[in-house]
């Protein structure tokens, strides 16, 4: 039977030294500010009886691992022997595999800004030694072995003995195994923030909504029993770049499904110059900058074509770059159609590249639901939410180009479509924040973008979307209200996908 490392966290004789976290970065030169491996700890309990949990916090192996799922150049690899390894050549910095972890424990190396995580020390184990933080470890609560050999000491204890893993629900099967643990450390949410920010050892500001630790923020009914004491702020992958993304993307597909949609109802024609080259202009202007956005969020950017020399296909980033290529083409190819006057070719163009205009609205929702443990993005609404939104943003933008170009006569029908997808967006917005379902995590990032942080965001783009449902009645006034509520909504809603600790 083929060997599978595995490790076991024995956290009873854990005594929070942290020498598994400085010999981990001695022997991977691991720089400052960034870790493979540290050690979280709670205090639980009310004064005088109190007693301090620790939890060694790294990498977890997963058998089914997201992050090499997700992972579109194959940098992020799983080997024979069962750990998940990484090699930094082929990484171009998309961010995808950090998004993708349900453990929080893959991070951007910020001296060659290339993914990175506990790997096992796996260049010692292939010479027969032991990782570093075994080595260390003075109470020996780091274990490290064979899953497949019954006489190893980790298939011992987890054959013979109560372990636990991280977020079993999430369906990785990981390899690392805690003897001893409890819900206070290993489950996120479970301990209270301190009031502040004031930890055992630092200070974690507040304001910085890049930056997250585990815990909650209290308030009433809360339990001051169990309060983190140290952590590790992680940083959240994907920034404004990728919220402003699926916001053009969002009018380059929606402007030509808009318009496909408004001749169907015979309120434009094939001919008119809107329809020849307008929408398709639009179309491709910003599905430009949609790829700008893309490759510039990139740590890497030059390395941007192994995204397609070394694609990994079950990466959904790498199926939605075909998609929108694939979107591209057909759009200058109905551009082509129109520019020689070929009213045929313009129809069956224009049926393909609608259909790929629904692909590229769409796709996103796939890639959002890779990332496992970010719960608010498993939604089945998602989907169907970035359509309604795409037809939402590009009825609004081509209203705007009928207005300032075109014909009168698609403008009312234009309007419809406005309202009508404003109605069906904000209908999904109120389905999905008030839905019971979905666990703490779902609830906590709900509460982050009602309630928290990103409530600055999320409410002045309901009230955005709410003003442009009156469409038939404001005209073209109402672009401007259509388009910047979808934008601010689009950033709430990636933001707080991510603001949940998974550590």
């Amino acid at each position: 039977m083929a060997t599978r490392w595995v490790k076991v966290l024995d956290q009873t004789r854990c005594i929070g030294c942290h020498a598994c976290t400085t010999a981990c970065k001695s022997e991977n030169e691991v720089p400052i500010g960034v870790t493979r491996t540290y050690v979280k700890s709670v205090d639980i309990g009310t004064f005088p009886s109190v007693r301090r949990a620790f939890q060694v916090t790294r990498c977890n192996q997963c058998e089914r691992a997201p992050c090499v799922t997700a992972c579109p150049t194959r940098a992020m690899y799983r080997r024979a022997d069962g750990i998940v390894d990484f090699d930094k050549r082929l990484c171009i910095g998309c961010k995808a595999c950090i998004a993708a972890c349900p453990y929080d424990a893959i991070f951007i190396n910020p001296e060659d800004l290339s993914a990175e995580k506990c790997n096992f020390c796996a260049h010692r184990l292939d010479i027969g030694l032991e990782p570093a933080c075994v080595v260390v470890c003075p109470t020996e609560a780091i274990s490290v072995g064979d899953l497949n050999d019954p006489g190893s000491k980790v298939a011992r204890i987890v054959g013979g003995e109560q372990t636990q893993v991280r977020r079993p629900e999430v369906g990785t099967r990981p390899g690392v195994f805690y003897k001893g643990a409890g819900p206070a450390t290993l489950e996120p949410l479970a301990a209270r923030r301190p009031d502040g920010g004031m930890y055992a050892w630092a200070v974690q500001p507040e304001h910085n909504p890049h930056q997250v630790v585990s815990g909650h923020r209290g308030g009433a009914g809360s339990s001051a029993a169990v309060l983190l004491s140290y952590d590790v702020a992680h940083q959240v992958p994907w920034g404004w770049r990728v919220s402003l993304y699926t916001w053009t993307k969002g009018i380059a597909a929606g402007s030509f499904l808009a318009m496909v949609l408004v001749i169907v109802a015979g309120r434009l024609s094939w001919n008119d110059p809107v329809a020849r080259f307008g929408v398709p202009a639009v179309a491709l202007a910003f599905l430009g900058v949609t790829g700008a956005l893309l490759v510039s969020d990139l740590t890497h950017p030059s390395r941007f074509y192994l995204l397609f020399t070394r694609a990994q296909p079950r990466s959904w980033l790498v199926k939605g770059a075909l998609i929108v290529l694939a979107y591209g083409a057909a759009v200058s190819g109905y551009l082509a159609a129109a520019a020689v006057g070929s009213t045929f070719a313009q129809e069956i163009l224009a049926g393909v590249a609608a259909a790929l205009a629904l692909g590229a609205a769409c796709y996103t929702a796939f890639l959002f639901a890779q990332a496992k443990g970010r719960d608010l993005w498993q939604s089945r609404l998602l989907a169907p939410q970035l359509a309604c939104q795409a037809v939402l943003a590009g009825s609004a933008f081509l209203l705007l180009v009928v207005f300032a170009f075109g014909p009168a006569s698609p403008r009312k029908a234009l309007e419809l479509l406005v309202t009508g997808s404003a109605a069906v967006h904000l209908s999904l917005v109120l389905v999905e924040t008030t839905r019971r379902h979905g666990g703490e995590h779902v609830r906590a990032a709900i509460g982050e973008m009602t309630r928290g942080r990103l409530a600055h965001w999320f409410w002045p783009g309901v009230a955005a979307v709410a003003v442009a449902l009156a469409a038939p009645l404001l005209g073209v006034v109402a672009v401007p209200f259509a388009l910047g509520g979808l934008l601010a909504h689009e950033h709430a809603y990636v933001q707080a996908g991510q603001c949940v600790p998974l550590a």
